[in-house]
């Protein structure tokens, strides 16, 4: 009997044969052999990405079994095989390591690189969620917050930066603004930009002498211009509406080899505040004064203006040639003021002028020069350049400019500025003579062209480093005049509510939108509106700038109910033909005080006419009649006349007990149209028929009166 180990080897072979023979491969398996061996080597970087893709697809690959590996020599390994497979062989694929969020990598690179676990960091716009998760709060927290300081955005609605740190302050958090940087990917802290402070003092060494700034002021009519149109040997008065200068005007004239700029400024009441700014800029106050009117209203308010400004005044007696004309009374008119004259033992000097022939001009021209040498007046031409802006308007073909007045550096073309809240570069200059110029310097009257926007008239323009500094500074004072534009507004109480149903609804209001040639004249024509005071209309402007009126305008009117007012300005063509579609009224005017006038005109336009009531007559009631149609009362007039088209009313004890109208009036029985004092008459009120003896029957009229502002 043979042995068991002796059949075990034949059966081992035949195992072994059946593991290790191998299946010949297929057609499709040789294609795909021959064609990996035809292809060229892949790179690294496709050889990194081939094996991304076989770990993800290793991962998608459907689980199989795997049995264990076979053991290089014994057979009782071998015998294994025969076996059926071990659970506890198969091999579990090791999980897929997650990367962590995106967000939460930012933030661990926002703590680290800030250091301070306090320190909020947000680039705008800044969204209440957004904030609340960075304080570890709700929403609901934040707006609760929000409303405690007055402010009540939506909850989509992004909330300014300097609010945001007032919530960080509340919470002990201090907030940072920042700005994303593209390069790098992670924020860092906001560049601050603040315009160029003017020195102290500045080198001697570099300092130069400037022309002396010289404004003219004095009461309307009483010959500014004209004195200036003589200087400049033009024709300025005849060329300004109604002969009186309505904005201000700056020029440059030469005496002794030396150059003086002078500000004409306007003599109207409204335009106060233009007077005041010509003030604040001058070196020298020329005072004019006409010899046969002396001293008016815009007089004293032009010496009030500089006085106030600390200003060296001159005095310019002008229309002395006048046959009118009394000098002795101005002097002492003006020493009631306090400006003493030279002559007078003061200290203020004069010169008696006249426009027209040019009596005592160049005496004026050498007191000014006087004055200007006595004031050692200098700047520095290399320091930053610095100009006050004097008027703004929107010129056709060349679009805003402003006319300044340079006070310190020298003012080139291609300078980049900040002015108020606008950002600009200069890209021309023109000079007082309408000449183009390459530089503009200390004292030089200039208008600029490089505005962006229409610069408020007042503001001063200062040279900056580059455009986008200046534009930056721009964004910042803009948003900062938005936020100012958004603080919350006063909201009506109950009690105003009440208040003005109980007087008849409110104010009448009168919508305005305001259209002038200069920014000057805006400011001050909407102030001299605004100053008319009423308390039953209320004007508005829906919108005041500087430019012709446009077809946007015209919409915009349309739209709101307003009426345009145009002064010194033109109508586009495309304005007028959607003006004459909306039927929306268009009022030109080239003189102030007559728009001042319709303005008020229209605002009593507003107001329906009060009914007054006119008693014309009594009369008493002697006897009661009954008709076939009611009662009569047989009347005695006692005083007056009783009408029969007027109202009646019957008064019984001091108390009215009907009031209507008169249907009958007969003497005896005749009916007639009135009945005087001392006359019996039969009268009929309406449906009335409750008359009694002794009762007073009082007739009246109503008229319509016109209301006052």
């Amino acid at each position: 009997m043979p042995k068991k180990s002796d059949s075990s080897p034949p059966e081992q072979d035949k195992v072994l044969d059946l593991i290790e023979t191998t299946k010949k491969p297929s057609r499709r398996e040789r294609q795909r052999q021959d064609a990996e061996a035809k292809a060229p080597a892949p790179s690294k970087l496709d050889q990194a990405k081939l094996n991304a893709l076989d770990l993800f697809a290793e991962e998608a690959k459907p689980k199989v079994r795997k049995t264990a590996a076979k053991p290089k020599a014994g057979i009782g390994s071998i015998s294994k095989v025969l076996q059926k497979e071990d659970p506890s062989m198969v091999k579990i694929p090791a999980p897929a390591v997650q990367s962590a969020p995106v967000a939460d990598t930012v933030a661990d690179e926002e703590s680290d690189d800030s250091g301070d676990p306090k320190l909020i960091v947000i680039k705008p716009p800044i969204l209440v969620p957004e904030l609340a998760s960075r304080l570890g709060l709700k929403p609901f927290n934040i707006m609760a917050d929000l409303i405690k300081l007055g402010v009540f955005p939506a909850p989509n609605q992004p909330i300014e930066p300097e609010i945001a740190a007032k919530i960080c302050d509340i919470h002990g958090f201090t907030f940072e603004r920042e700005k994303r940087d593209k390069e790098k990917g992670f924020h860092k802290v906001e560049e601050v930009i603040t315009e160029p402070e003017a020195p102290a003092a500045e080198p001697e060494d570099q300092l130069k002498p400037r022309p002396p700034i010289v404004t003219i002021m004095g009461h309307v009519d009483h010959g500014k211009t004209s004195i200036l149109d003589y200087f400049r040997k033009t024709k300025i008065t005849a060329g300004e509406a109604g002969g009186i200068t309505q904005h201000i005007g700056a020029y440059q004239v030469i005496h002794n080899d030396h150059e003086i700029t002078f500000l004409d400024t306007p003599g109207h009441a409204i335009f106060s505040d233009m007077r005041a700014r010509g003030a604040d800029i001058t070196d020298i106050v020329v005072l004019v004064v006409a010899a046969n009117d002396g001293i008016m209203p815009q007089t004293l308010e032009a010496i009030q203006h500089a006085k106030k400004a600390k200003k060296t005044i001159i005095i310019a007696i002008n229309k002395c040639d006048l046959p009118s004309a009394n000098i002795e009374r101005v002097k002492s008119q003006l020493a009631e003021h306090g400006l003493q004259t030279t002559d007078f033992g003061g200290d203020t000097e004069f010169a008696a002028v006249s426009a027209l022939n040019g009596q005592g001009m160049n005496d004026l021209l050498d007191l000014i020069s006087l004055q200007a040498e006595v004031l050692e007046l200098k700047a520095n031409p290399k320091s930053t350049a610095r100009a006050a802006v004097i008027e703004a308007r929107v010129v056709p073909g060349r679009g805003t400019t402003a006319t300044v007045i340079v006070e310190s550096g020298t003012l080139k073309i291609g300078t980049p500025f900040i002015c108020g809240p606008y950002a600009g570069k200069v890209r021309s200059l023109i000079n007082d003579r309408g000449a183009s110029v390459k530089s503009a310097h200390p004292g030089m009257p200039v208008e600029v062209i490089g505005f962006e926007e229409l610069p408020n008239v007042g503001d001063h323009l200062t040279e900056m480093k580059s455009e986008r500094e200046a534009k930056t500074l721009a964004a910042d004072r803009q948003e900062h005049q938005r936020i100012a534009r958004l603080k919350p507004q006063h909201r009506n109480r109950l009690e105003d509510l009440y208040s003005m149903v109980k007087d008849g609804g409110g104010k009448a209001m009168l919508k305005l939108i305001l259209k002038c040639d200069v920014q000057g004249s805006v400011e001050a024509i909407k102030k001299a509106v605004l100053a008319i005071e009423s308390e039953k209309v209320e004007c508005t402007f829906i919108t005041a700038a500087a430019g012709p009126i446009t077809e946007s305008d015209v919409a915009y009117a349309s739209s709101t109910d307003a009426i345009i007012l145009g002064f010194n300005v033109k109508v586009e063509a495309k304005a007028v033909k959607a003006a004459k579609a909306s039927s929306t009224e268009i009022k030109l005017y080239s003189i102030v005080y007559e728009l001042i006038d319709q303005v008020r005109e229209a605002m009593l336009g507003l107001l329906e006419p009060l009914n007054r009531e006119s008693v014309i007559g009594h009369a008493e009631v002697r006897k009661v009649f009954k008709l076939s149609r009611g009662r009569a009362a047989g009347s005695f007039v006692t005083d007056g006349r009783i009408h029969r088209k007027a109202h009646a009313r019957v008064i019984r004890e001091g108390i009215p007990v009907f009031d209507g109208r008169m249907s009958t009036l007969r003497r005896f029985q005749e009916e007639v149209e009135e009945v005087r004092t001392n006359f019996e008459c039969g009268i009929r009120l309406g449906e009335f028929n409750e008359y009694q003896e002794g009762d007073i029957i009082e007739c009246y009229k109503l008229e319509k009166v016109p209301q006052t502002l």
